[in-house]
């Protein structure tokens, strides 16, 4: 019996969607096969599906919050299930932020409850004998004070298929009475006293352990494989070998790694990779995919006319998730069928991907989410999944795999590194004329599509194509705007498509062709472009002599963005002061202040930081003692989770602009462990985090995520000139670079 027919005989409302409404139906036929939002059982239970998934980031307790509120019942009424492709729908990624915005303002979950909100008040006005505007829905049941009936009662064991309705009202906020309130995450607990089952805790019976022998350098494939190396070790089912790709599967996970690390495999040297020294400069000359985001026509004329022009060059490295527990998968694949348990960010295009890589139709492969170390982006997840399929068809059992740190490391698909080149003119008044941005970042494949397994490392070795490079110059003209990689400064005019009003704007981005997987890593781009402008924005205020915080509310015109900057600047008691400050120290410990602030992606959450941090001039060693954070994400569904996420992103951008950096040497990764990726587990002062809600409970939701991990590097380089006049423009400040800066003032 499946789940409909399930459903079918114990009696429950079904809310669909109507697959015409929804654009994914033309490229996911499975989001109109699995049809189900909501489940109201005859027992008045509720069960809810959603297609974004719980990594830790709290959208679980919003969607609960979210059914519970347009259905009036309490939150521990609602149990959600996500991203498993034999129940759930068909919701692409969970990325980018877009989980909150997608269930929450599109037809998606709120709507389906709205809709069951409204057939249930159909159900009881036909049941009491009333109508519809005599009734109230609150706790499971609808009456009018006096006669009431419950939810259960009114299915009477019967089913109801209803499409969505893009007319159902949704409840304004002002009625909100679950959302709108700080509930706590129900995993704590399983969480906090280590009984949570991650990814890493799926058992199966029967199950095997499997491990990968990946290349020894950057291009290197197979000669040949002498299995003779391993034969007789204790436990040993198999040696797998499919065209690059090999593996072992034992009886237990240790002898899998012995055995993996003495299988006697002869590779080919790979290619020489590009000295690091001179990395940044050799992005430039590389062929090059030339795009024009925005474009007045003007730039150049309006730079020549410019009372003073300012240029700078900001640098940014690869940098890696470095999840604290190494990614892990478990596959199960029986014949034409097959189960996998995986900590992917994308379950469907798992699904149709590892049916291509194990010859198997996409409907006879289940792929269930069970949550992993924090990823934001795509750590191994989706790689280990793919080895441990792999492994497991080869024996025709259930096999485990668990990278060891530095295949996690070594081979994961790593933030870009970028290098941007910025010039700007002021006019007589020290107000910007003119912004010129062009940019250049190395790519390599991603995060897998529906049909691109080759987009990591498992399924290249497989003999799947990455997809290629081409090469494009000149960029063609700007085509329907988008900036959802905050390539546009926030500055710009609307025209320009900004939120500001520099008339005068050009974007021009480069892709060059990466020797390393790359992809998205929290705020893909975002991050990078924004520290760019933030700082170059600073350097702009100093020449003019202006507030850092002026300078902004000067350029800009959204009410929105104003807002933040000012809620930011209240809360950290910023007082304007003469910019840049004189008379500064030249030695001993100082402090200094900074700024960023950024409308995430063009649309998507509108946030503001300040920084206060110290600088060691002995040691080069900085410490950021208070971050102060504004959100404006539309109205607050969990003013928790909101914070949550504002703090975690302030925590993982203070490790990403203190230490890490992916290195290599001739031929390999050498950053792969946390000796030699210097991360937040190596540790630093946990500066005082203060968060600043702005609500906004008639626009749209926006996403939260990303928001505040965008403008930490930003804001921190800012506070370090303000402390010391001397300006960083390359991401990680090291002690190292930190003491250059200061020599060179």
């Amino acid at each position: 019996m499946n789940r409909r027919e399930f459903l079918q005989a114990s009696g429950v409302l079904i809310v669909g969607f109507n697959a015409t409404l929804r654009a994914q139906t033309a490229m996911s036929p499975s989001l109109a096969q699995v049809d189900s939002w909501l489940v109201i059982a005859a027992d008045g239970s509720i069960t809810a599906y959603s297609g974004k998934e719980e990594l830790g980031q709290g959208i679980a307790v919003a969607q609960q919050q979210l059914v519970a509120e347009e259905l009036n019942v309490p939150f521990e009424r609602v149990k959600l299930i996500y991203c498993d492709t034999a129940q759930t729908p068909d919701q692409a990624h969970t990325s980018g932020s877009q989980s909150h915005p997608a269930n929450f303002n599109h037809d998606n979950l709120g709507q389906a409850a709205a809709t069951a909100g409204e057939a249930l008040l159909k159900l009881a006005s036909e049941r009491l004998g009333l109508p519809v505007s005599q009734l109230t829905a609150a706790n499971g049941s609808i009456g009018n004070g006096t006669r009431s009936v419950s939810y259960g009662q009114l299915l009477g064991g019967k089913k109801f298929n209803l499409a969505l309705s893009t007319t159902a009202k949704r409840k304004p906020p002002s009625a909100w009475t679950v959302l709108g309130k700080p509930i706590n995450n129900p995993d704590l607990p399983a969480l906090v006293t280590g009984q949570f089952p991650f990814i890493h805790n799926v058992r199966v019976p029967g199950m095997l352990h499997g491990r990968v022998v990946r290349p020894p350098a950057v291009g290197a494939t197979v000669i040949s494989v002498d299995e003779s190396s391993v034969s007789g070790l204790p436990g040993l089912i198999k040696v797998v070998v499919k065209k690059d790709f090999i593996g072992v599967v034992a009886e237990k996970p240790w002898q899998a790694l012995q055995a993996a690390a003495k299988l006697n495999v002869k590779w080919t040297n790979g290619k020489a990779l590009p000295a690091q020294a001179a990395f940044y400069d050799a992005l430039r000359k590389q062929p090059a995919r030339d795009t024009m985001l925005v474009d007045s026509r003007n730039v150049d004329a309006s730079l020549r006319g410019s009372t003073a022009t300012l240029k700078a060059t900001y640098l940014h490295p690869y940098q890696m998730h470095g999840s604290l527990a190494s990614s892990c998968a478990v596959a199960d694949v029986q014949g034409s069928k097959a189960t996998l348990w995986s900590a992917t960010q994308a379950v469907w295009y798992q699904k149709s991907t590892s049916a291509a890589i194990l010859g198997l139709k996409q409907e006879n492969v289940r792929v269930i989410f069970a949550r992993g170390s924090g990823c934001y982006g795509v750590n191994g997840a989706d790689t280990v999944t793919y080895d441990a399929a792999v492994l497991s068809q080869a024996v025709g059992k259930p096999v485990r795999v668990q990278l060891t740190r530095h295949d996690e490391m070594a081979f994961e698909n790593y933030g870009p590194a970028y290098v941007i080149d910025q010039r700007a003119g002021l006019d007589a008044k020290g107000n910007i004329a003119a912004w010129d941005f062009e940019s250049w970042s190395p790519t390599l494949g991603g995060r897998p599509g529906a049909n691109t397994p080759g987009n990591v490392i498992t399924g290249a070795l497989l003999g799947f194509p990455t997809p290629g490079f081409t090469p494009r110059s000149p960029a063609p003209a700007p085509g329907a705007y988008a900036n959802n990689s905050n390539g546009v400064p926030s500055y710009l005019s609307a025209n320009n498509r900004g939120t500001g009003t520099i008339a005068s704007g050009r974007v021009l981005t480069h892709s060059v062709e990466s020797n390393f997987w790359t992809g998205p890593l929290r705020s893909p781009a975002r991050l990078q472009n924004t520290f760019a402008h933030e700082c170059f924005m600073d350097e702009l205020a100093a020449h003019a002599k202006a507030d850092p915080v002026e300078f902004r509310r000067r350029h800009l015109r959204d009410p929105r963005m104003l807002d933040v900057l000012n809620a930011a600047a209240k809360a950290a008691n910023w007082a304007p002061r003469p910019f840049p400050r004189t008379g500064l120290r030249k030695s001993g410990i100082v402090t200094g202040r900074g700024v960023a602030c950024v409308l995430y992606e063009g649309d998507n959450g509108y946030t503001s930081i300040i920084t206060e941090a110290e600088v060691n001039q002995a040691t080069g060693a900085i410490k950021v003692r208070r971050v102060i954070s504004a959100n404006d994400v539309g109205p607050v569904s969990n003013p928790m989770g909101l914070r949550n996420q504002v703090e975690g992103g302030a925590l993982q951008g203070l490790s990403r602009a203190l230490g890490e950096e992916v290195t290599w040497d001739e031929h390999q990764i050498t950053s792969v462990d946390w000796r030699t990726y210097r991360s937040l587990p190596v540790g630093f002062d946990i500066p005082v985090i203060e968060t600043v809600i702005v609500n906004r409970p008639d626009a749209e939701a926006a996403g939260a995520g990303e928001t505040s991990i965008t403008l930490i590097a930003a804001a921190l380089g800012n506070a370090i000139f303000d402390a010391t006049g001397a300006r960083l423009r390359q991401i990680p400040f090291t002690p190292e670079r930190v003491k250059a800066a200061l020599a060179a003032r």
